[in-house]
């Protein structure tokens, strides 16, 4: 099983960027396919994108289309969320999770992930 472990939320303005990181132990996710969901207040949880890192396909939301971006470094099975022109509608609290089952299509459900972290916040004041 892997562990994942979110950071790097904080507070920022509108227009500003943070970049969220998501450390995984237990075993390599260099060949799970890794997602960011987030979750607003009185919200469900939505998609924000994944990463299939063997098909090289990426699966982006529309909100987020264009700022947002992914990243990793293997050495440290981190994987890291960029997001860019932040917007205020972005507040919510950010997980990380992890399909180990299916490496080859970046899912959007979320329902497909089989390992989550405990989610870090992110606001971003107008």
């Amino acid at each position: 099983q892997v562990q994942l472990v979110e950071s790097g939320g904080g507070l920022v303005q509108a227009g500003g960027s943070l970049r969220l990181s998501c450390a995984a132990s237990g075993r390599t996710v260099s060949r799970a396919v890794m997602g960011w969901f987030r979750q607003a207040p009185g919200k469900e949880r939505e998609f924000v994108l994944s990463i299939s890192w063997i098909s090289e396909r990426t699966s982006y939301a529309d909100s987020v289309k264009g700022r947002f971006t992914i990243s990793r470094d293997n050495a440290k099975n981190t994987v890291y969320l960029q997001m860019n022109s932040l917007k205020p509608e972005d507040t919510a609290v950010y997980y990380c999770a992890a399909d180990l089952s299916r490496p080859v299509v970046p899912s959007r459900n979320d329902r497909d992930y089989d390992c989550w972290g405990q989610g870090t916040q992110v606001t971003v004041s107008s």
